[in-house]
C-alpha cells in the first residue's frame, strides 16, 4: 500500500518545542486519517531546528465504497416528514425509496445510500492545509507582506517550503497538490544551512532521509543524541576524563544542531574554587554545554564539551575560543556571586523576609519561616532528631534564597544553603538540611535520612500543605499551581522510607495552631479533610509499586487511621492476605453478608446491631459461626494490638469455613422473626470482626 511523507520546512524551531510539535503533527494526521476511513500500518514524526517530518504506512490508496440504509417515515406519513426525509437523504423523490414491510407497526420507508470512496490523494490534499493552518504552536508568528492580509498563516517561525509525497514503493510517487499562504507543494527540500544548502529534490521517506544525511542533516532526533553522548564520552575518556551526563541538557543540544560536532574546550583551574555545581550550572544555563569529571578527584576538570552545528574549516578552533571567552566571563561573574556571599552570614539575611511576602494569606517568608522551626522543634523528638540543632537548621534553611548565587540560579537552591553553612562553621547536620529540606522533590529523588533534615523537611511541606487548606487553596482537577500534590508525595515518602511512627492528624493540628487566625475554618475539619488528600495521594504511590488503590480505602475507612507506616503494613498484609484463597473466600463471604444486611436494613429501615442471643441458635453452623467470631475476634485484635497485622490476617482466615458452611446450610431469612432478627445480628458479626483488620466493603473484587 501507499506511504506518505510530508515535511514542514521553516527557519529555526526552538529545541523546546520540537519533540511536542513532531507528535502532534502525528498525532493530527493519523487520526484525520482514521476518521476518513482510512487505516494506516504505522507512523513516525521526525524533527530538526529546520523542519518537521512524518512519514506514514500503508495508508489504502482510495476510500471504501459506504452503504448506508437509513430508515425513513411511515408510508402515508405527514408530508414534512417525507420532505424532511429526502432532504437528509439526498433522495430526490419517495419514489427512488423501497417500502419495508412491518405487520405490526406499518410500513414505512427506507432510503439506500451509496458514497463511493474517494482517491486517498484527495483526501490527504483537502485534509492536510487544514492542519497546517490549525496546528496547536504554543507561540506562533506572521510574517512577510501575507501577514498583512486577513488569514495569514501562523507558524512557529516563518515557513518556506512542503513537502508532500503519496505513492507506492514500487512506483514514482504522486505530489499532494496544496498551497498553504502561497506556498507550493512540491519535492523540494533543503540540507544543512552552510555545509549542503542547495536544494534537494525528495520522492519518498526512504530517498528523503538518506538524501538529508549526504547533505549533512541527521534527522532523526535520537541518533542526533547518540552521537553525541557517544562522541562526548570518546572526546573525555580520550583525556582522562569521564562526561557528566545531563539527559534534560542533551534533548536541547540535539535540537539545536542538525549535524551535531563534539568539541572540548577549557577554563581556568582557579575557577574550581567555586562549587562544582555552580560551575555545571553557569556552563550549562549560558553555553548550553557539558562539564567533564575528572576520576582521580571525583570533583570537575576544568574542561567542557560543546556541540556545533557544522564542521569548521580549522577544525573548531574558532567555535571553542567564542565559547571559551564568553565561559571565562560568566564563571568570573560566578566566583564573583560565590565569594561575595560568603562575606554575609546566613543569619545576618533573615531580617530581609520579613519585607518579602510568601502569600498574601499566609504572610511573609519571615513568618513562614518561624512557624517552620515552631513546627520542626515539635517533630524533631517524634524522629529521633536534637531538638536545637533542628530549630537551628530549620531557622536557615531558606536564608541562601537571598544569595547572589541563587537569585543568578535558581536550581541550586538548598545546595548553595549547604554550602554556605559548612563554610561559616555551623554543624554539618544543619548543613545538611539546608539542601535535603526540599526533598523528595520527585519520585526519583533521594529521601533525605538525616533525622535533622528529616525533621525540617517535614516541617516545610506540611506548613506549606496546611497553610493552604486553611485558606482554602486546595488542588482542583490538573490545577495544582502551589505543588501540593508532590508535597504530600514528599511527606509520605519521608516517613514510610525512613519508617518513622507519626500522627499526621496531630502534626496538622500544630501546625494550624501556628497560622496564628489566618486561616479559616474548623481545625478538626480541617485536619480530617488533609488527612483524606494523604489517603489519596498514598494510593497513587501504593499503585505506582503496584499495590491495589482499593485496600488503602478499606484500611482508612476504620477511622482515626493517620499513622502512615502503619497503613502501609496494613494494607501490605491485606494485599497478601486476599492473594490466598482464604482471603478470598473470606472476601466473598463478608460481602455477601454485607449486601444481605444491607437490603434487609433497607427493607425494615433499622440496624441490626448489638449482641445475637445465643439462645435462638438452631442450627450446628450458626453456633460454629458464632463460636469463631467470638475466637477471631479475640485473637486480631490482640495481633492489631501488637502490630503483627500478619497475624491478624492469619487469625481473619480461620473465619472462612465457619462462614461457607453458615451460607451453604442457613436460611437467613427465616420465617421466624426472632430467628431471622437473630441471624442477622449473627452477619453483622462477621462484618464487625473482620474491621478489625480493615473495612472490607471498600475492597473491589
Amino acid at each position: 500500500m501507499p506511504d506518505l511523507l510530508l515535511e514542514l520546512f521553516s527557519e529555526e524551531i526552538p529545541a523546546r518545542m520540537q519533540a511536542k510539535a513532531a507528535e502532534d503533527l502525528r498525532r493530527m494526521v493519523t487520526d484525520k486519517l482514521v476518521a476518513e476511513g482510512l487505516v494506516y500500518e504505522g507512523a513516525k514524526a521526525f524533527a530538526t531546528p529546520r523542519r518537521l517530518a512524518l512519514t506514514v504506512h500503508g495508508i489504502p490508496a482510495r476510500q471504501a465504497d459506504l452503504k448506508d440504509e437509513r430508515k425513513g417515515p411511515r408510508v402515508g406519513g405527514p408530508e414534512a416528514a417525507i420532505q424532511g426525509f429526502l432532504k437528509a437523504t439526498g433522495l430526490s423523490s419517495i419514489e427512488e425509496a423501497t417500502v419495508q414491510r412491518d405487520p405490526k407497526k406499518g410500513d414505512f420507508y427506507v432510503a439506500l445510500i451509496e458514497k463511493p470512496g474517494r482517491a486517498t490523494l484527495d483526501v490527504l490534499a483537502e485534509m492536510l492545509p487544514v492542519i497546517v493552518r490549525t496546528f496547536p504552536w504554543p507561540k506562533s508568528m506572521r510574517w512577510g507582506k501575507r501577514s498583512e492580509r486577513p488569514g495569514a498563516l501562523n507558524w512557529v517561525r516563518p515557513l518556506h517550503a512542503i513537502t508532500a509525497t503519496f505513492g507506492l514503493e514500487t512506483e514514482e510517487p504522486d505530489v499532494v497538490t496544496f498551497a498553504v499562504d502561497g506556498i507550493e507543494v512540491g519535492q523540494t527540500t533543503f540540507g544543512h544551512r552552510f555545509m549542503a544548502p542547495a536544494p534537494i529534490s525528495v520522492r519518498r521517506f526512504e530517498d528523503y532521509e538518506a538524501k538529508l544525511l549526504d547533505a549533512k542533516v541527521v534527522l532523526d532526533p535520537d541518533r542526533r543524541k547518540d552521537t553525541i553522548v557517544t562522541d562526548a564520552k570518546q572526546l573525555a575518556f580520550a583525556q582522562g576524563y569521564e562526561l557528566v551526563e545531563d539527559p534534560a541538557l542533551l534533548d536541547e543540544v540535539s535540537g539545536l544542531v542538525e549535524w551535531p560536532v563534539v568539541l572540548m574546550g577549557s577554563f581556568d583551574p582557579d575557577f574550581l574554587s567555586v562549587p562544582g555545581e555552580v560551575i555545571r550550572a553557569t556552563i550549562r544555563n549560558n553555553q548550553k554545554c557539558f562539564v567533564v569529571r575528572d576520576p582521580k578527584t571525583g570533583g570537575l576538570a576544568p574542561k567542557f564539551i560543546l556541540t556545533a552545528n557544522i564542521e569548521a574549516s580549522d577544525g573548531g578552533k574558532t567555535i571553542i575560543a567564542g565559547n571559551e571567552r564568553v565561559i571565562r566571563a560568566r564563571l568570573s561573574d560566578a566566583k564573583f556571586f560565590y565569594e561575595t556571599d560568603l562575606k554575609t552570614r546566613l543569619e545576618d539575611r533573615l531580617p530581609k523576609f520579613e519585607q518579602i511576602v510568601f502569600h498574601e494569606k499566609l504572610g511573609t517568608q519571615a513568618e513562614r519561616i518561624k512557624r517552620i522551626e515552631r513546627l520542626a522543634a515539635e517533630i524533631a523528638p517524634l524522629v529521633g532528631a536534637d531538638v536545637e540543632t533542628t530549630k537551628r537548621a530549620a531557622k536557615l534553611a531558606k536564608a541562601d534564597l537571598l544569595t547572589e548565587v541563587v537569585g543568578e540560579f535558581p536550581e541550586v537552591q538548598g545546595l548553595m544553603g549547604k554550602y554556605y553553612a559548612l563554610a561559616q562553621g555551623e554543624d554539618a547536620s544543619v548543613a545538611a538540611a539546608c539542601e535535603e529540606h526540599y526533598k523528595p522533590q520527585g519520585p526519583n529523588d533521594r529521601v533525605p535520612t538525616d533525622p535533622v533534615s528529616v525533621a525540617v523537611a517535614l516541617a516545610d511541606k506540611l506548613d506549606t500543605l496546611v497553610g493552604f487548606w486553611a485558606i482554602d487553596e486546595k488542588p482542583t482537577g490538573s490545577k495544582d499551581p502551589y505543588a501540593l500534590r508532590r508535597a504530600a508525595l514528599g511527606v509520605i515518602r519521608l516517613i514510610t522510607d525512613n519508617t518513622l511512627r507519626l500522627s499526621l492528624l496531630q502534626v496538622a493540628k500544630s501546625a494550624l495552631s501556628g497560622l496564628q487566625g489566618k486561616g479559616t475554618g474548623d481545625p478538626e475539619k480541617l485536619a480530617a479533610d488533609l488527612l483524606s488528600f494523604f489517603a489519596d495521594r498514598l494510593k497513587v504511590q501504593l499503585r505506582e509499586q503496584g499495590a491495589r488503590h482499593d485496600l488503602v480505602d478499606a484500611v482508612f475507612a476504620l477511622g482515626g487511621q493517620d499513622d502512615l507506616l502503619m497503613v502501609v503494613r496494613r494494607v501490605e498484609a491485606l494485599g497478601k492476605f486476599l492473594d490466598t484463597d482464604d482471603g478470598k473466600n473470606l472476601l466473598a463471604g463478608t460481602k455477601r453478608a454485607s449486601n444481605i444486611l444491607a437490603i434487609e436494613e433497607k427493607k425494615d429501615k433499622r440496624k441490626f446491631e448489638g449482641a445475637p442471643d445465643a439462645s435462638l441458635y438452631k442450627l450446628d453452623e450458626e453456633k460454629a459461626l458464632a463460636k469463631a467470631i467470638g475466637e477471631v475476634t479475640v485473637d486480631a485484635n490482640a495481633a492489631v494490638a501488637r502490630e503483627d497485622f500478619a497475624a491478624a490476617m492469619t487469625a481473619m482466615a480461620k473465619l472462612r469455613p465457619a462462614v461457607d458452611a453458615f451460607f451453604d446450610k442457613v436460611k437467613v431469612n427465616d420465617d421466624d422473626p426472632k430467628i431471622r432478627e437473630n441471624r442477622l445480628k449473627l452477619l453483622n458479626e462477621i462484618r464487625s470482626a473482620t474491621r478489625a483488620v480493615a473495612d472490607f466493603s471498600k475492597i473491589e473484587g
